[in-house]
């Protein structure tokens, strides 16, 4: 009879949570452990391999590990980065989710929860946010996903990160954020489109207090010349980046279409973009960052 204590070890999934302090992970950790992950936090990352290991010998039992890891020193990038290459080496790929938020932002949260910045030290909490954002400018750059939670509660971000792992299905999954160009440009962001070429229902008086999501306005922005061309060329253009993405191993992209205030053009091209990308097979979620703004 066969030791069961032989079996190969089972491979769990693995996804790593990190950012800056204050943007949220707390919040997407829990929205992981109520998608039935095994959550672990403040994990040091020299030990993500060892976790990595343990899940693997629980053959099964433990088939999903989501680990909040955060910077603590300036040791942190480089012990993250031997981490990544031994679980490569291992065999694992895992997913990294970062979040992040604006300065501002980031300092009014640490202000109501009266609590120091991890790296502030003794200067002021603006100078540990700015020391930590420079440690992580080179893992923000790798992510899979990165989630700028600047303008999102807490039930917002549960919403983006639920729908960014409920997907089992392989393959890409994509997200499309409208947004009005006056509000900034969404800093999570992979590609970026402009609508404004496009006549503004703004000036029209029955369409102004409408929205991209309304027929009438669809119907008027989708009428005006270079519309069409413009979404067959951009659909063409995204299948390519797409293709691309997953050879390169990245399975997340955030598609945001722009126009002056993310009303009217920005909300129907998104709409329409993301439709297309759904018949391709790719998953899709549609986010509408700046309706309501006004």
């Amino acid at each position: 009879m066969t030791d069961p204590t032989d079996a190969p070890p089972h491979q769990p999934e693995l996804a790593i949570i990190t950012g800056m302090s204050g943007a949220g992970r707390s919040t997407a950790a829990n929205v992981l452990e109520d998608l039935g992950w095994f959550v672990v936090d403040n994990l040091p990352p020299a030990l993500l391999p060892t976790l990595a290991e343990l899940g693997g010998r629980a053959r099964g039992d433990v088939a999903r590990i989501a680990a909040v890891v955060d910077v603590r020193s300036r040791a942190f990038f480089a012990d993250l980065t031997a981490a990544m290459a031994q679980l490569a080496t291992d065999g694992s790929d895992p997913r990294i989710v970062f979040l992040e938020a604006s300065d501002d932002v980031l300092v009014r949260r640490h202000e109501a929860v009266r609590r120091p910045h991890p790296l502030q030290g003794e200067g002021m909490l603006s100078d540990g946010i700015a020391r930590e954002r420079e440690l992580l400018r080179d893992l923000r750059a790798e992510a899979d996903i990165v989630l700028d939670t600047t303008n999102l509660n807490v039930h917002e971000l549960a919403a983006k990160v639920f729908a960014a792992f409920e997907q089992d299905t392989p393959g890409l999954q994509a997200t499309v954020i409208s947004f009005g160009y006056k509000y900034g440009l969404p800093v999570d962001a992979d590609l970026v489109v402009d609508c404004r070429f496009l006549p503004n229902p703004h000036w029209v008086p029955e369409l102004r207090p409408m929205t991209g999501k309304d027929d009438p306005v669809r119907d008027y922005v989708m009428a005006q010349e270079g519309a069409g061309e413009f979404l067959e060329a951009y659909t063409r253009l995204l299948q390519v980046v797409g293709a691309g993405y997953q050879r390169e191993g990245k399975r997340y992209a955030t598609i945001a279409v722009g126009c002056t205030g993310g009303k009217h053009r920005s909300v129907a091209m998104a709409e329409e973009v993301a439709r297309r990308l759904r018949e391709s097979g790719v998953g899709t979620t549609v986010v509408h960052r700046d309706l309501g703004r006004e």
